[in-house]
C-alpha cells in the first residue's frame, strides 16, 4: 500500500483580521474561522490523496483564545490519520499580535474527508506516516478519535431516522 508523510499534505496560510471579519465582540467571527478551516483542510486531503475529496464531518472545532483585529491568523493543516478511504485532518490556528509578536494557539480542529474516484465513489487513500513529535502524537491518538467518530455517526443516523422533515409552517 502507498504511504505518504504527513508533511506532504501540510498547508500553511496566513491572513489578517479585517473589520468585516469580526462579530459584535470585536473578535473573529467563528463562522469565518470555520469556513477557512474547511477550505485549508480540503487542500490537505486532496494533496494527500490526489483525488477529489468531500468533507465527511467536522469532528471538532475548539475555540481556545479570541482572535482580534490586531492579530494575524496562521492556519496549519495536515493529514494525521487515515482509514481506507477517509482521512483525518488536523488544523491548528495560531493568532499572532502583529504589534507585539505574541503568538498563541487560538483554535484547533479535526475534520474527516473522504476521497472519491472518477464515478464519485469512496476510493482508497495512502496511509500516512508521521515524522515530527506533534505528528506522531496525533497519529497515535487517531485510532481512538476514529472509533469515537464511528460511534457518533451511528448515533447521528439514528437521530436522523427519528427527526421529522415536515414543514414547520404546517
Amino acid at each position: 500500500m502507498e504511504k505518504k508523510t504527513a508533511s506532504e499534505s501540510r498547508v500553511v496560510r496566513t491572513s489578517r483580521v479585517f473589520p468585516n471579519d469580526v462579530n459584535n465582540h470585536n473578535t473573529l467571527f467563528g463562522g469565518k474561522l470555520m469556513s477557512d478551516v474547511d477550505m485549508i483542510a480540503s487542500i490537505s486531503a486532496t494533496r494527500h490523496s490526489r483525488r477529489e475529496c468531500v468533507t465527511a464531518s467536522t469532528d471538532s472545532v475548539d475555540f481556545l483564545s479570541p482572535i482580534t483585529p490586531e492579530d494575524s491568523v496562521n492556519f496549519i493543516s495536515f493529514v494525521t490519520y487515515t482509514g481506507t478511504s477517509s482521512m483525518e485532518i488536523f488544523v491548528k490556528i495560531i493568532a499572532e499580535n502583529l504589534l507585539t509578536g505574541e503568538r498563541k494557539i487560538a483554535a484547533t480542529a479535526f475534520l474527516t474527508f473522504v476521497a472519491l474516484d472518477e464515478s464519485g465513489k469512496p476510493t482508497q487513500v495512502p496511509q500516512v506516516v508521521p515524522e515530527t513529535a506533534e505528528e506522531i502524537k496525533l497519529f497515535e491518538t487517531g485510532k481512538e478519535r476514529a472509533a469515537k467518530r464511528k460511534e457518533h455517526r451511528a448515533r447521528s443516523k439514528e437521530l436522523a431516522n427519528f427527526i421529522t422533515t415536515a414543514k414547520p409552517w404546517n
